[in-house]
């Protein structure tokens, strides 16, 4: 079955896509969602054009598509997108990198099934302690680029998901940050042709939405 994977650039994304194609799905185009002046993606806030270079590095095709900030308008273009795709390349099957937020599945079964396209979720209803352990231990290279400021420091912006990582989460932080307490970028993994090497980087504090640390990488190759 032909099918596209919703692309963030961070781990439980590029991990379900990996593991889609491991389960025999031909992963024919990512999609990733920039803010409306395509300059950001909208889930981690990382520049669109490192989101492409890193979906490049996979060999995937990639679609970046500038996405509305208002829920309802979100939800059309998404849908519009789904059935362009559906035309243009038979695309039968979505793949997304939930893992346990029903309000997330409730959306992704209800858009789904109103295009008449099969949600594909590798990842639902894993134990998240395993499942990081799993990425971890499959060779994916995840580096921390956001974290709400009120649960962690900036310190932790730039490291890399590790067992050490891991060791020093605070037992009320999800160990894949599935509630939005941290978010990754992929750097390097069975997926890439080569890693992304990050050069420069600094810390910003951004307060539109509750207080966030992220990373702004400067500079990559």
């Amino acid at each position: 079955m032909k099918v596209a994977g919703l692309w963030s650039g961070g781990k439980d994304s590029c991990f379900a896509c990996y593991k889609a194609i491991s389960m025999g799905y031909d992963l024919s185009v990512l999609f990733n969602f920039t803010d409306h002046e395509s300059k950001n993606s909208l889930s981690h806030g990382l520049a669109a054009s490192l989101i492409l270079k890193q979906a490049q590095l996979t060999g995937i095709p990639i679609v970046q598509k500038a996405m509305p900030k208002s829920s309802e308008a979100y939800r059309e273009e998404f849908k519009a997108l789904i059935c362009a795709w559906k035309q243009k390349a038979g695309i039968a099957g979505i793949v997304f990198g939930d893992i346990y937020l029903k309000e997330h599945k409730e959306w992704i079964d209800a858009v789904c099934r109103e295009v008449e396209i099969e949600p594909i979720m590798p990842l639902w209803g894993r134990d998240t302690k395993e499942l990081i352990l799993e990425i971890i231990d499959s060779g994916f290279k995840a580096v921390v680029v956001a974290v709400r400021a009120d649960l962690l420091g900036k310190e932790w912006l730039g490291r890399i998901i590790d067992k050490k990582f891991l060791e020093e989460l605070k037992p009320e932080i999800d160990p894949c940050g599935e509630k939005g307490e941290f978010h990754t970028l992929v750097v390097d993994g069975p997926l890439f042709r080569e890693p992304i090497r990050i050069l420069e980087t600094q810390p910003v504090l951004e307060e539109s939405f509750g207080k966030h640390w992220f990373l702004d990488i400067k500079k990559y190759v």
